[in-house]
């Protein structure tokens, strides 16, 4: 159990616990980042090179910023992390760990109920965080990459993450959820904003008109967002700006114009 690798009345114990746990959150960000950079704009370049959101150079010494400030955000993170290990240890959770207390149909029930209040919560900050003051404080930093690419999906000024990192700690005090499904809820995290701002539409043709890929988030969506500030705010699913009319007319336009590009094999 995860009381054997921590004791909160040793600060020894604490500082061991959080720098390993900085490595591995870390290291998740630097792998997914590095496996996807190297299949989309390496291994598979000349086949995915038309799908490019577009053809403008990233800044000089852009991923360098990045991977600096995503260093600053995976500290934060860890600390999220300790801090719901507390929560857990002194039973100010719901988290449970035998499965059978709720059953195996209920860990995609609550990975999605859970992934719906991230959602919510993530679009109404990001709209507040493009408030004028609010973006010259912090939101700027995440802005600075015009041209996105894999080290992007962590790089966030300081406040942000902390604010970023409150809501799965949230969700945990009241909703029932495995240990696993908190696990594969943080990583399919990293995957999908990883995916997001890779800057090349990897989902296939028709994918975003089709029963899933309609609400589903992609590179082409979020890179609008990147691009125009105004549109596209959401983090999973396309229904929140879909709801409040902050979809970018844009969207669909163009990801059928680089699912439907000539690739070469």
């Amino acid at each position: 159990m995860i009381e054997e690798f921590i004791d909160f009345g040793s600060w020894q114990s604490i500082a061991l616990f959080t720098a390993i746990n900085f490595g591995v959150i870390f290291f998740r960000y630097v792998m997914v980042s590095l496996i996807f950079h190297f299949v989309f704009k390496v291994i598979l370049k000349n086949r995915y090179e038309s799908r490019r959101i577009s053809d403008k150079l990233r800044k000089p010494k852009q991923s360098q910023k990045e991977i600096l400030w995503s260093a600053i955000t995976s500290f934060i993170f860890t600390l999220s992390f300790v801090g719901m290990v507390w929560l857990y240890l002194n039973g100010k959770t719901a988290i449970y760990t035998n499965v059978s207390e709720y059953g195996w149909w209920y860990l995609p029930i609550s990975l999605l109920i859970a992934m719906l209040i991230h959602e919510a919560y993530y679009y109404f900050l990001h709209r507040w965080m493009h408030r004028p003051k609010i973006f010259k404080l912090f939101h700027y930093v995440h802005h600075d990459s015009v041209v996105t690419s894999p080290w992007t999906s962590f790089s966030f000024h300081p406040i942000e993450s902390i604010l970023q990192a409150l809501i799965i700690p949230f969700i945990i005090l009241f909703l029932p959820m495995h240990f696993g499904v908190i696990f594969f809820m943080l990583i399919l995290m990293t995957v999908t904003a990883t995916i997001n701002h890779l800057h090349i539409e990897i989902y296939p043709k028709g994918f975003a008109k089709n029963w899933f890929g309609k609400w589903w988030i992609g590179s082409s969506h979020h890179s609008l967002h990147h691009s125009k500030y105004r549109f596209n705010y959401g983090l999973y699913f396309t229904f929140m700006d879909s709801v409040f009319k902050t979809e970018s007319p844009e969207y669909l336009p163009l990801f059928e114009e680089k699912t439907t590009s000539k690739t070469t094999a």
